[in-house]
């Protein structure tokens, strides 16, 4: 199959479908006061239209870069697509960038104008970010921005009528999307329309979607992941898309969308499996499972609570998910398929098939996308996807693109007999103890499995031993606050340490675990805003507590 010559890029994509279905609800959007609208794809062309001319009045230099910071919103999608009717590139960012990156990236990106969304200074990054946008950068304030003395896109489209689009060349550059940054500047990714486009290409080929899709978006637009899984996605197979409202409204929000496709980080799986354990607690869980009757009954009310009951295929990708949480998943029977990509390739790279996943590994690699291991071991990795390079950087272009082609993707692994990938770490990670002996974190990392470990961190840089950070579930910390049983948490904490270091080398041995107090997230710059640990940071802000950790001599050692 190749791409329907009627939906070339993204924007020929709005068109064809404002066309065809133009009475099809394409966008939900919920606001904060409880209202719900809902925009057709005659009504979202329309919208897009209408704010082509406002842009083309502004005569701002041809192809120019345009900046998009906000949470994900409907109106964030739109923006995005007149940014191209207009014949200009997008720049989203992150909602919870720090100031300073913020500015970077506006500042290198050279952005004339910036569309400003969805932001409320609470659980995004505006407090520090408002303070660096530059004086005489032009602002359009989306729905729910937090600006009110800018034009506003709901004014200017009632204010314009709509123009005639120009369908962008589909080798012209469309977007540029900045690198989320776990190791030192973020780099900004320069792709193609038809590099975006190439991952709905390929995913027909490998997987049946059509309109009568339902997805919920929730991680961040300006990551590729949800950019190619969610926005490309709904674009190419117009179906109806909707968003979350908040954190503290997401499962009504997901109850809403009960999406038949969904995408997710393994940070959020690993919420998901937690709260089901905090009301159902696995041994109970083990029990019901092994009663027949039972069995299709329990699982089919834990998938419906979660609001994937009507769910026929759920993605995880972004960072490794363990093998034992994906059984757990696929136990309860949700198709929960592994995937791999990178800003580089838009995240079209290797995928589980439904129906044939190979539970360890990331699937094989997607129709025209060739892949091989290096000498080293580094995964290299050549797509239809493939970035243009990298904005203003021809040097690190050149780094990471091989002579004949291949992009060095940082990233470990191995390839089995069946052409299956199984990503085994990233070559920065990759640290020596002070016996001269490489250890390489992630493997470890995915054998620790835990009911009430949230996430986990192997450090140990330069130190006789490697160790385990392990942050709780916010459930398991409450209840220690409150009095909970930590004499029985650490047993169990210790009888984990010793099933992870039964299957090590000798070298790789944890020597304790440690649980910290201090939460891992976005705001600390402990998390990226996709929720990878930043084990560079992590490791810096404990590494002077190592030498008191290790002269403790016990399994399990309390930061608190």
């Amino acid at each position: 199959m190749a791409i329907d010559p009627r939906k070339q890029t993204s924007l020929h994509c709005l068109y064809f479908w404002a066309e065809t279905t133009p009475d099809a609800i394409y966008l939900t959007q919920p606001y904060p006061d409880g209202r719900v609208e809902e925009l057709t794809w005659k009504e979202a062309a329309d919208q897009v239209a209408r704010m082509t001319t406002y842009l083309n009045g502004l005569n701002l230099p041809a192809h120019s870069n345009i900046a998009l910071l906000g949470k994900n919103s409907a109106h964030w999608i739109l923006a995005d697509l007149a940014i191209w009717a207009a014949g200009h590139a997008s720049v989203p960012l992150y909602p919870t960038l720090n100031g300073e990156t913020a500015a970077y990236v506006l500042e290198h990106s050279e952005a004339k104008l910036m569309f400003l969304g969805k932001m409320d200074g609470t659980a995004d990054g505006w407090n520090d970010i408002k303070g660096r946008i530059p004086d005489d950068l032009p602002l359009v304030s989306l729905p729910m921005s937090p600006r009110d003395d800018t034009p506003h896109w709901l004014e200017l489209v009632a204010q314009n009528e709509p123009a005639e689009p120009r369908m962008p060349d589909p080798d012209s550059l469309a977007t540029l999307i900045y690198t989320s940054g776990s190791t030192g500047r973020p780099k900004g990714v320069m792709h193609s329309f038809r590099t975006m486009i190439s991952v709905a290409d390929g995913l027909q080929q490998i997987f049946p979607v059509s309109s009568d899709e339902r997805m919920l978006s929730y991680l961040p637009l300006a990551h590729v992941a949800e950019r190619a899984a969610v926005e490309t996605q709904s674009l190419y197979y117009g179906f109806h898309l909707y968003f979350a409202n908040s954190l503290d409204t997401f499962q009504e929000d997901l109850q809403r969308a009960r999406p038949t496709l969904f995408f997710s980080v393994p940070r959020l799986w690993m919420k998901f499996y937690l709260g089901v354990n905090a009301k159902l607690p696995p041994k109970k869980q083990k029990l019901l499972f092994s009663i027949p009757v039972v069995r299709s009954l329990v699982r089919k009310k834990v998938l419906k609570q979660l609001g994937l009951d009507h769910c026929r295929a759920a993605l995880t990708g972004a960072a490794p998910l363990s093998g034992e949480i994906i059984a757990w998943y696929r136990n309860l029977g949700l198709e929960l398929l592994e995937v791999y990509g990178m800003s580089e390739n838009f995240g079209y790279s290797h995928a589980n098939r439904p129906g044939q996943a190979k539970v360890g590994t990331v699937g094989n690699a997607n129709p025209g996308v060739e892949h091989r291991i290096a000498d080293g071991g580094e995964v290299e990795v050549k797509s239809p996807g493939q970035m243009l390079g990298y904005y203003k950087n021809e040097e690190k272009t050149r780094e990471d693109i091989t002579d004949d082609g291949f992009l060095k993707t940082g990233d470990m692994g191995e390839i089995d007999s069946d052409g299956c990938l199984r990503i085994t770490g990233r070559v920065k990670d990759l640290f020596k103890t002070s016996k001269g002996k490489y250890v390489v974190p992630v493997p470890i990392e995915s054998r620790f499995n835990h009911p009430q470990a949230e996430v986990v961190c192997v450090a140990g840089a330069n130190q006789p031993q490697p160790c385990l950070m392990v942050l709780l579930s916010e459930e398991a910390r409450d209840q220690l606050e409150a009095g909970g049983h930590r004499a029985e948490l650490e047993q169990e904490l210790a009888e984990q340490l010793d099933a992870v270091n039964a299957e090590c080398e000798a070298h790789e041995k944890l020597a304790f675990v440690v649980v910290v107090k201090e939460p891992w997230t976005m705001e600390n710059g402990m998390l990226t805003p996709t929720m990878k640990i930043k084990r560079n940071v992590i490791e810096d802000f404990y590494t002077r507590k190592m030498d008191d950790w290790f002269g403790q001599k016990k399994k399990v050692v309390w930061e608190f």
